[in-house]
């Protein structure tokens, strides 16, 4: 039996493809020369000793072995009988193999218009390697090409364009691990685009596309000019679908998430998903404009939908997400869906849901959500196992066509290259070839839990929209067009001229969908009524529920003991960082009441309490585990291993889950994972934390269309919370504000909760409070800095075990109410410049009260503190925030109710300015100074 490095050497593998492998397995010999087999052992220490430096580079190293390769397939080849004149030759074969696995997508026929030219034209001619077709009939040797070990080049040639450069374009090799690069090669060289499918499936492909011809054609002549973003041009994607799902269930899988934009989603709903097409023609005709509730719903073409469906390997629940017209933003979305179903199931292996992400050619590269969810996908927090990314590819954005108008690559999947994932253009008038990538892509993500990419490349046979003119700006593509077959006429001819079915049963298939529309009945036959899912969300104990509902926050004395010497447990043998230590001491003291709490231990009770109380917490952001301002520590780090203890995951015995995540340096992407998540756990408290408030900027799409108004749109329940630190430190323009303007702009028919707490004990009840009220609604937090670790700014026992969330605090100085002149009332960091002042010049006529939650705003609990201070005339709002910012603007018509009557509310802050805060501590500070003086009436 020869030795795995003459097999290697003989098989031909080094003649280019395993230059990747040699690196590895060099780089391991350079740390390790133990590590690997001896045979290559031998071979590394022969080159390093005759090499002029240790240091020998990667590309010598390539070189040296597969120039020994092809020296052993010589000798092979003369060995086994062939002429010695034909050994040069044998090497351009070799190399001709490796350049069409490299590139023959190149030359690949996958635009079914013709109008599409690789930008990189790669030569892949016999003359090019030195060939001819006097050459055609000799026999070379193939080394891993499938087949027989010795093919004729004709036979050889045959092979690479119908596998390479047919209507699959593969791309592959700029993966680095050699076992998926070799299962790919395989797999595509065994099939040597043989896509042979039983008559059966292929009637079923024939039916998928006169589905989504036939409701495409019912639509525009229905309501002619009406836009619906057709799919006419992609149609292979519904028989793509279908049988995707199809061999989803028999892998195993129980859910298919899904999310795409606007282009075919009307097709994917009633002729994938199961929508009744009545449905959907009274939404066309305007009949559904009137919403209940009071809510704003949304087009046809953003809406989602889910449903269940038998498939040969049982039933399998669909679900489409809802989209704005943001496009790509979804994605992440939905990827924060599956992981939440995934970790529902205990699905490990993320086999029994699977995420399938549908682009758009222009905004799959144009947008940048779409490289941050890529980059998330094998990361920690964020892994499911990878996702089926298709691109409906029509070539063309909007009215943009020309390649370096619309991006600045190749292909537009070429972002997909990033992590790795294989990609697999196809035509998308070859429905065949359609349906053999998308098991192949099904199979390769089983096996591999990666990512991996279809191109469907198709065309747009109307403008944008249907009311859209294209020939006024692509003229030349859409005369093409007009002239084109249909997918359907295509893929029916082709069956005919086969002989597996009759014109007229392919008319009979045309004419049964079509009554099936007429009738207003799903026409998805294998649509399952009434499923009852094990693992379904129940959101029904949140709804109708109001924000007084009854919410218990505190905590018994003995649990309080319990929990506290939990959070502030960990191994006696586990060395830590000397402030880390010193800070967990300090907690053990807190724990016994020995000294006030601040805002890092009461929140991890709350977190504590919760677990114990059988709620998850899932908290994410960039610096989560410690705390981007050093106060929080989740996570011990052991300073000898760097191995890490987490107190809160050992609160009691099969406790609920405790996830913190250091997410990667993402806002949209990881916001809309974690807006995903949190819409299918409606019992764990999932929190998004900014490193600095302002930085939530990144993902302000998330919070306009999917937070603030998912509800309003799309009945969608999502308790999601932003922790945005906030406060005016001198810290600079981006480092101050979280932009609160913003989100009180955004409140409206109590969608979302905006809190500014002031306290520890604040914190904790607002944090217990959001998951044991039954109610569902974000929660958007400016959480402090500064007050993280401010004398004042401290809580004791009891006011976590007695105490509840206040929406407004009173005056805290024993003042005599019936002195009391002027109230200032503010949020925040701000309160404490004000206190410290007020005490100081002993102003006992000034009293100052927090507003804690600015929306909904307490106006019961501001007007009961105000009738307390009878001879009151004089009332100030105070804001660190500009003029133009922070609350006054957006809650001013709150304070003025909150007044008596015919009172007036002067302002006290900032003036009004373009930026969120000034760049010089020192005017920062005199700023500030006068802005508590004009508060507080001090000249």
């Amino acid at each position: 039996m020869k030795n795995g490095l003459e097999a290697m050497f003989e098989s031909a593998y080094l003649s280019g493809s395993s230059a990747s492998y040699l690196e590895e397995l060099y780089e391991q010999y350079l740390e390790d020369p133990q590590s690997v087999d001896s045979d290559w052992r031998v071979k590394f220490d022969e080159f390093a000793k005759n090499a002029d430096t240790k240091d020998v580079s990667h590309s010598d190293i390539r070189e040296h072995f597969r120039q020994i390769g092809l020296n052993r397939q010589k000798i092979a080849f003369t060995q086994g009988g062939g002429s010695s004149v034909a050994d040069p030759k044998q090497v351009k074969v070799l190399h001709l193999i490796e350049s069409y696995r490299a590139r023959g997508h190149h030359h690949a026929n996958i635009d079914p218009l013709g109008l599409w030219k690789h930008p990189y034209p790669t030569n892949l001619s016999l003359e090019s390697f030195e060939l001819s077709e006097a050459d055609l009939d000799t026999k070379f040797h193939v080394g891993n090409l499938a087949g027989p070990d010795q093919q004729t080049l004709k036979e050889i040639l045959q092979r690479l364009k119908e596998t390479y450069s047919n209507t699959i374009g593969a791309e592959f090799l700029h993966i680095n691990d050699l076992t998926e690069r070799r299962w790919i090669q395989e797999k595509l060289e065994e099939a040597n685009s043989s896509h042979k499918f039983r008559e059966e499936t292929r009637k079923k492909i024939l039916e998928g596309l006169t589905a989504a011809e036939g409701l495409e054609k019912y639509l525009g002549s229905k309501f002619p000019g009406a836009k619906r973003f057709s799919l006419e041009g992609g149609d292979s994607l519904i028989p793509m679908m279908r049988d995707m799902i199809n061999q989803s269930g028999i892998n195993g899988a129980k859910e298919v998430v899904i999310g795409m934009a606007h282009r075919g989603r009307l097709n994917v709903l009633v002729n994938v998903m199961g929508k009744n097409p009545q449905v959907l023609f009274d939404e066309f005709a305007g009949k559904n404009a009137v919403v209940e509730n009071g809510s704003s719903g949304d087009v046809k073409y953003h809406m989602g939908y889910s449903n269940d469906v038998e498939t040969e390997g049982g039933p399998v629940h669909l679900a489409l997400a809802f989209n704005p017209s943001h496009l790509e933003i979804v994605s992440p979305v939905v990827l924060g869906s599956v992981r939440a179903r995934q970790e529902r199931r205990n699905d490990k292996e993320c086999d029994q849901v699977i995420p399938v992400l549908i682009h758009g050619d222009s905004a799959v590269t144009g947008q940048g959500v779409v490289m941050e969810t890529f980059n998330m996908s094998q990361a920690r927090g964020f892994y499911v196992g990878g996702s089926i990314h298709i691109v409906i590819n029509n070539q063309v954005g909007f009215t943009t066509s020309k390649l370096h108008d619309t991006r600045s690559t190749a292909y537009c999947t070429d972002v997909a290259k990033m992590v790795e994932a294989p990609v697999f253009h196809v035509n998308g008038d070859d429905p065949e070839a359609v349906l053999y990538v998308t098991r192949l892509a099904l199979e390769f993500r089983k096996k591999f839990k990666k990512d991996v990419v279809i191109d469907l490349v198709c065309y747009r046979r109307h403008g944008h929209n249907e009311a859209d003119e294209p020939n006024a700006t692509q003229p030349l593509m859409y005369q093409k067009i007009k002239k084109h077959p249909t997918p359907r006429k295509i893929y029916e001819d082709r069956l005919i001229d086969n002989k597996v079915l009759s014109a007229d049963d392919a008319k009979k298939m045309l004419d049964d969908y079509r009554d099936l529309l007429d009738t207003g009945k799903s026409v998805v036959r294998n649509r399952i009524e009434n499923h009852k899912r094990e693992f379904n969300v129940d959101w029904s104990p949140f709804l109708n529920q109001t924000w007084q509902s009854p919410a218990d926050t505190g905590l018994s004395e003995s649990k309080f003991k319990e929990l506290s010497e939990r959070i502030c447990h960990y191994p006696k043998d586990l060395p830590l960082q000397s402030r880390v230590k010193k800070l967990m001491g300090e907690r053990k003291k807190m724990a016994k009441g020995e000294v006030k709490m601040d805002w890092g231990f009461a929140e991890t009770m709350a977190y504590a309490s919760l677990l114990d109380q059988g709620f998850e917490v899932r908290l994410c952001g960039q610096d989560s585990g410690r705390g981007t301002f050093f106060h929080r520590h989740a996570v011990l780090h052991d300073q000898d291993d760097a191995e890490v203890y987490i107190p809160l995951q050992h609160i009691k015995d099969d406790q609920p889950q405790f996830t913190v995540i250091d997410s990667v340096l993402s806002e949209e992407a990881v916001l809309a994972f974690e807006y995903g998540y949190s819409t299918n756990e409606p019992n764990s408290m999932v929190i998004w934390e900014a490193q600095f408030g302002d930085f939530a900027n990144g993902a302000q799409v998330v919070i306009d269309q999917f937070i603030s108004s998912g509800e309003q749109k799309w009945g969608r329940l999502s308790g999601l919370s932003l922790f945005l630190p906030h406060g005016y430190e001198g810290q600079g323009p981006e480092h101050s504000s979280a932009r609160l303007e913003r989100f009180l702009q955004l409140s409206a028919e109590h969608n979302i909760q905006v809190v500014v707490p002031s306290t520890p004990a604040q914190a904790f009840h607002m944090i217990r409070r959001q998951m044991i009220r039954p109610l569902r609604k974000p929660l958007v937090v400016m959480t402090p800095k500064s007050l993280l670790r401010h004398k004042l700014a401290v809580s004791t026992v009891d006011e976590l075990t007695k105490g509840q969330f206040q929406n407004a605090i009173d005056e805290i100085d024993s003042l005599d109410k019936n002195k009391v002149i002027r109230i200032v009332m503010c949020s925040g960091k701000v309160y404490y410049d004000l206190l410290e002042k007020r005490r100081e010049q002993e102003l006992n006529n000034v009293a100052i009260i927090r507003i804690e939650q600015l929306y909904p705003f307490p106006h019961e609990e501001v007007k009961e503190i105000m009738a307390q201070y009878k001879k009151a005339k004089e009332f100030v709002w105070c804001q660190e925030e500009p003029q133009n910012q922070g609350a006054w603007y957006c809650s001013r018509h709150n304070l003025d109710e909150a007044v008596p009557n015919g009172s007036k509310v002067d302002y006290a802050g900032r003036e009004a300015s373009a930026a969120p805060a000034v760049g010089y501590a020192s005017i920062h500070n005199e700023q500030q100074a006068k802005l508590v003086k004009d508060a507080l009436g001090i000249k």
